[in-house]
C-alpha cells in the first residue's frame, strides 16, 4: 500500500490555517500528514510545537512533524506533541550523537532524515558511500527526498535506500503515479492535492496498478438481510465515546457510496433518496468502522461526528428519556474525562470560592506541591489495611493530578495515546 500524504509549510501560514488545513486534508483522504517548520528561532519553534499538539487533538492519520534539531531535547520535545516521526533534515551540522541518544530513549522506529536535491545529484557532496546504512544502523526508520528529478541515479539511490522512502514533491513536474512507482518508494508528500478531494485519485492510481490505502467492504452489500424495500438500519456511534448518534437506513447505493467517500451516505425514506450527512448544516460525519451484526440484518457504523448528529441540535438523536429506574451513571471509562473537563472550565470561566480556581491562581508550584503531599498519603495508606483510606487518597491525587495537566495544557487523550504506544515497545 502507498501513501498520499500532505505536507504543510507552518512557517508560511497562521497556525490557525495549518490546523484547518490538516483537518482538511484528513477529511479528503490523505493517508498522512507532514507538517515542517524549519525556523532556527527557538520561541518559533516551541509556538510551532504547541500547534502540533492541538492538531494531533482534532486528526487521526500520521503525522510526521520537520522541525530544527541541535539536541536530544528537540527531538524528546518534538515526540512528546504525539507525532507519529520526527523528520530531521540532513545538512554538514546533522547531530549524529544527539540523535543516537534519542533513538536510545524512543526506539528504532520514530526518526526520519530529509535530504536535499543537491545531496543525491551527480555532485552528491553529502550523500558518501554507505551514508544511508549507516543512518539505518544508527536508527534512522527511514527518509525523505525532496526536489525529485526523475533519473537513473535517482532511482538507484531509492532502490538501495535501506529504509523506505518518502518522496516530497510540488508535483508540477513529476506526476505521483510515476513517483509511487519507484521501487522502495511507499509515499509522496505534497501540496498539490490542497482543498482537493483525494478519492478520485486513489481511484486513479488503483486503475493503473498503484494500490493505495482505501476503505473496502469485506462483504458486498447483496450479502446482508435487507427488508423489502431493499435497506438496512444503520445504528451511529461516536467512535471514541461510543455514544449512540442517530439510527438510518441504507441501501446498496448509499452503502456502496458511504465505503467508496467514507462519508456516511444514508437513503430517505421519507424523500426517497439518498442523502449524505452533513451536506446541508455542514454537519459530515466521517466513517471510521463499519461492521454488520451475527443475522447480518442491522450495521454499526463508528464515526467523527462533526457538530451534532440530530437535526435539534443535540449530540445524539437519543435525548428524551421515556422512562427510566434510579440506577448508578458513573462510567469508569469516562468518569475521568468527565472530571477533567469540569477542571477545565474552572479554569477557564472561574467560579468564586471554587478550591480549583484557588490552585489556578497561586500556579505551578502549589499544584506540584499539593500533587507530592497526595502521592505521599497513598503511600501512607497503603501500608495501612484499610483500603478505603487508600481509595480516597487516590482519588485526592487523582484530582490534583488533573488539575496539573489542566495547567500544563494536558489531557487524557495524550495520557492515553502515550499509553498506547508504549504496547508497540
Amino acid at each position: 500500500m502507498k501513501n498520499i500524504i500532505a505536507y504543510i509549510n507552518a512557517e508560511t501560514e497562521y497556525a490557525s490555517n495549518v490546523l484547518e488545513l490538516a483537518q482538511q486534508y484528513e477529511h479528503n483522504g490523505a493517508d498522512g500528514l507532514y507538517i515542517y517548520n524549519f525556523d532556527d528561532n527557538e520561541t518559533a519553534q516551541m509556538e510551532f510545537l504547541q500547534t502540533i499538539k492541538l492538531i494531533l487533538k482534532r486528526v487521526d492519520i500520521p503525522l510526521y512533524l520537520g522541525c530544527v534539531v541541535r539536541r536530544f531535547e528537540d527531538v524528546k520535545k518534538a515526540l512528546y506533541t504525539g507525532a507519529a516521526y520526527v523528520v530531521i533534515p540532513y545538512n554538514p551540522r546533522y547531530p549524529e550523537d544527539e540523535v543516537r541518544r534519542a533513538v536510545e530513549r524512543f526506539g528504532k522506529d520514530k526518526l526520519m532524515v530529509e535530504f536535499n536535491a543537491d545531496v543525491y545529484a551527480p555532485s552528491r557532496p553529502y550523500l558518501e558511500p554507505g551514508l544511508l546504512d549507516g543512518l539505518k544502523e544508527s536508527g534512522i526508520a527511514g527518509f525523505f527526498f525532496k526536489h525529485v528529478s526523475v533519473d537513473e541515479q535517482t532511482k538507484r539511490v531509492f532502490a538501495d535506500a535501506p529504509a523506505p522512502v518518502v518522496i516530497r514533491d510540488s508535483l508540477v513536474r513529476n506526476d505521483i503515479e510515476t513517483l509511487l512507482s519507484l521501487e522502495n518508494v511507499e509515499g509522496v508528500a505534497t501540496n498539490y492535492y490542497r482543498e482537493k478531494n483525494l478519492l478520485p485519485v486513489k481511484k486513479a492510481l488503483a486503475e493503473a496498478g498503484v494500490e493505495t490505502k482505501c476503505l473496502k467492504s469485506s462483504l458486498p452489500f447483496s450479502e446482508f438481510k435487507t427488508n423489502a424495500d431493499g435497506l438496512i438500519p444503520v445504528v451511529v456511534q461516536d467512535y471514541r465515546t461510543l455514544q449512540v448518534l442517530m439510527v438510518a437506513y441504507m441501501n446498496e447505493e448509499a452503502y456502496d457510496r458511504t465505503i467508496e467517500t467514507g462519508k456516511m451516505t444514508y437513503y430517505s425514506r421519507s424523500r426517497r433518496e439518498q442523502w449524505i450527512k452533513g451536506e446541508t448544516s455542514g454537519h459530515y460525519q466521517y466513517l471510521k468502522e463499519i461492521s454488520v451484526d451475527c443475522d447480518r440484518d442491522t450495521l454499526l457504523a463508528k464515526v467523527r461526528q462533526l457538530g451534532a448528529a440530530c437535526h435539534t441540535g443535540n449530540t445524539s438523536c437519543f435525548y428524551t428519556t421515556l422512562a427510566a429506574k434510579e440506577y448508578d451513571t458513573t462510567n469508569p471509562l469516562s468518569v475521568l474525562t468527565e472530571d477533567y473537563n469540569i477542571i477545565m472550565d474552572r479554569k477557564v470561566h472561574p467560579k468564586p470560592g471554587s478550591y480549583t480556581n484557588y490552585l489556578f491562581e497561586k500556579g505551578i508550584d502549589k499544584i506540584l506541591k499539593k500533587c507530592g503531599e497526595e502521592a505521599t498519603e497513598i503511600v501512607i495508606a497503603a501500608k495501612n489495611p484499610d483500603a478505603e483510606e487508600l481509595k480516597y487518597e487516590i482519588a485526592d491525587y487523582l484530582y490534583h493530578l488533573m488539575v496539573l495537566m489542566a495547567e500544563c495544557d494536558v489531557d487524557w487523550n495524550d495520557i492515553v495515546k502515550e499509553l498506547a504506544n508504549r504496547r508497540k515497545s
